[in-house]
């Protein structure tokens, strides 16, 4: 443990995290199966529980990889008690679309982006997870900290998940 920080070391350091992470944080919380106003709530939650933690003195040595820790936790708990699930609508996409946009080009990138969600799909929950982890930054040691898994469990899960993801691209 650590001595507690000051008060507005302390505000602006949690503010900050809150900016730079809470965006990641909330498409996490999403990809575990929360919906929007779950996964706003839970968000704010986490940021509320790391300053309760820092203020208590606790030291923390990598934010990110604890925020997401507690995150991916909060989120399947809540996703347990509410037993909800959203699939994800290859069709919300196209009403994102830029209107300008070439229909044809439109048209070729909507199927490329439908033969990639069906792949994510065809993930296991633990390659996915792995997988966005990993895209937020977090290096294999912090993933298998979040999931509880071990730092080569997440390589062989992102080695998988990345083989099919290369395969459909090549089909």
């Amino acid at each position: 443990m650590s001595s507690t920080p000051s008060t507005p070391a302390m505000q602006s350091r949690v503010a900050k995290l809150f900016e730079e992470a809470r965006d990641d944080v909330y498409r996490y919380l999403m990809t575990l199966g929360l919906y929007p106003p779950q996964a706003q709530e839970v968000t704010q939650e986490v940021f509320l529980r790391l300053y309760t933690t820092l203020r208590r003195g606790e030291d923390i040595r990598n934010d990110r990889a604890w925020i997401f820790r507690v995150a991916h936790n909060l989120g399947l708990r809540v996703r347990s008690r509410e037993n909800a699930r959203v699939v994800y609508d290859p069709d919300v996409g196209l009403t994102l679309a830029d209107p300008a946009a070439n229909p044809e080009r439109s048209a070729v990138e909507s199927q490329e982006m439908r033969r990639v969600h069906e792949a994510l799909k065809g993930l296991s929950e633990q390659q996915r997870r792995c997988l966005h982890l990993r895209m937020e930054g977090l290096r294999y040691p912090e993933i298998g900290a979040i999931l509880g898994i071990s730092p080569s469990t997440v390589s062989e899960f992102l080695r998988r998940a990345i083989a099919r993801l290369k395969k459909v691209r090549h089909e």
